[in-house]
């Protein structure tokens, strides 16, 4: 029988909005799982002061617009199987924007404001960042993404699979 998880309450203001995006390498070929948007929180969880990561589906995405600056609050779950996910919570609920950030200009550093939909980044493809790059200067740019990676080792015995964590850039 599964464990209940109850939903933890968080708020605190967006630092950086990105595509959520799964990758699943078997050799020579590659699938994308785009879930949604990862939000990255500088806020309040658990009755303390943190920055940590939201996951959320296109649908609020589409709804509420989002953009780095915007104050928000919700409830959501601990990701269960974190090579599996790029976030550390998930399964939003309850999400509201409570105050609007001001708009950022989409061609200004560092390249804040809304992003793109999905659609978007997958036909403009990614290229490879180094975690060291993306963490002093991609962290917080509509451009960047931190994706979950599995890797099928052994064509014969797929079972067998590694996990980590790729950065990588969608701007052309």
């Amino acid at each position: 029988m599964a464990e209940r998880v109850d939903k933890i309450t968080w708020s605190g203001t967006l630092v950086a909005i990105q595509p959520r995006i799964r990758l699943l390498r078997s050799f020579d070929q590659r699938d994308h799982a785009y879930l949604g948007y990862s939000l990255r929180v500088d806020g309040i969880m658990c009755e303390g002061r943190c920055e940590f990561t939201v996951g959320i589906g296109k649908a609020t995405q589409a709804a509420h617009g989002l953009r780095a600056g915007d104050i928000v609050e919700g409830l959501c779950s601990p990701v269960p199987n974190p090579e599996l996910e790029p976030v550390e919570f998930y399964k939003v609920s309850k999400f509201r924007v409570r105050i609007r950030g001001t708009e950022t200009p989409l061609n200004s550093p560092p390249w804040g404001g809304q992003p793109p939909a999905l659609e978007v980044y997958r036909e403009r493809g990614h290229r490879r960042l180094a975690p060291q790059t993306y963490d002093a200067n991609c962290m917080a740019c509509i451009w960047g993404c931190r994706m979950a990676v599995e890797m099928i080792i052994d064509h014969w015995n797929p079972s067998q699979r590694r996990y980590r964590h790729e950065t990588f850039c969608y701007r052309k």
